[in-house]
């Protein structure tokens, strides 16, 4: 497996937000985590990712209240979870946040290059941007627009485009499309399938239970905190209490 998550539970003073959470991603999956809204799926992106640690460490500092945090998180044969956030940027392992996030007074270019800040190398920045404008035409020709003025589709695609700067070998994608119109969402959908079949991991957060079922080659569904179920998306719809009761359909 490329990422391995073994008994991961987070609390939040006496709140229990993820709850003996194993799970896994091996090289060149596309993994879908779906569930209700206040499962918990947000927060194990970014317990995966060290930003939980990091608002753990602020919050302490701050007395603000408490974060715990418990299991192992493992990337490529090496444990992560007790490492910062931009050293596990360093390894590979990319989140790309819900509701997009673009530095909103930057131009597209320069929202572009921030995803590569950690890059010493030029020369791969520069292939790299031209790899992402290859994926979405859109972001080159609007690359001296400012990004407040996008709409929330080529938004998305940016925040795509940005963490796809930094040379994913995971990508964590994080409800992609929240607030996009039927036809936009179809697009970013479409441009997720590309990256996954560039042999990039992707593990996808999602709502859109119809649609990430039939990209992905495995599925886990959250609830409260805890993993209720795992399997190919055939498998899972035919799960009737699964469907109803934690899927809606």
């Amino acid at each position: 497996m490329l990422l391995t998550v073994s008994h991961l539970t987070v609390c939040y003073d006496k709140a229990v937000l993820l709850n003996d959470i194993s799970m896994g991603v091996d090289t060149g999956e596309l993994v879908s985590l779906v569930g209700p809204n206040g499962a918990g799926k947000s927060t194990l992106l970014r317990a995966i990712t060290g930003l939980v640690a990091w608002e753990a460490r602020l919050m302490r500092r701050s007395a603000r209240g408490d974060i715990t945090i418990e299991g192992e998180v493992v990337f490529d044969g090496e444990r992560i979870d007790r490492v910062p956030a931009h050293r596990i940027v360093e390894r590979g392992l990319i989140h790309c946040p819900e509701r997009r996030r673009p530095f909103r007074e930057m131009s597209v270019k320069d929202n572009l290059l921030a995803g590569a800040y950690l890059m010493k190398d030029k020369t791969r920045m520069e292939e790299n941007l031209q790899r992402v404008y290859e994926l979405f035409p859109v972001l080159e020709s609007r690359a001296k627009q400012i990004s407040g003025t996008l709409s929330g589709g080529e938004q998305q695609m940016l925040a795509i485009g940005r963490a796809m700067m930094s040379t994913p070998r995971l990508l964590c994608i994080d409800e992609p499309s929240t607030g996009l119109a039927p036809r936009t969402r179809a697009e970013v959908f479409g441009k997720i399938r590309e990256i996954s079949g560039l042999g990039i991991t992707v593990l996808l957060v999602e709502q859109e239970v119809s649609t990430v079922f039939k990209m992905a080659s495995r599925n886990y569904v959250l609830s409260s905190g805890k993993i209720i179920a795992q399997g190919h998306g055939n498998e899972l719809l035919q799960n009737e209490v699964i469907r109803k009761t934690y899927l809606g359909l």
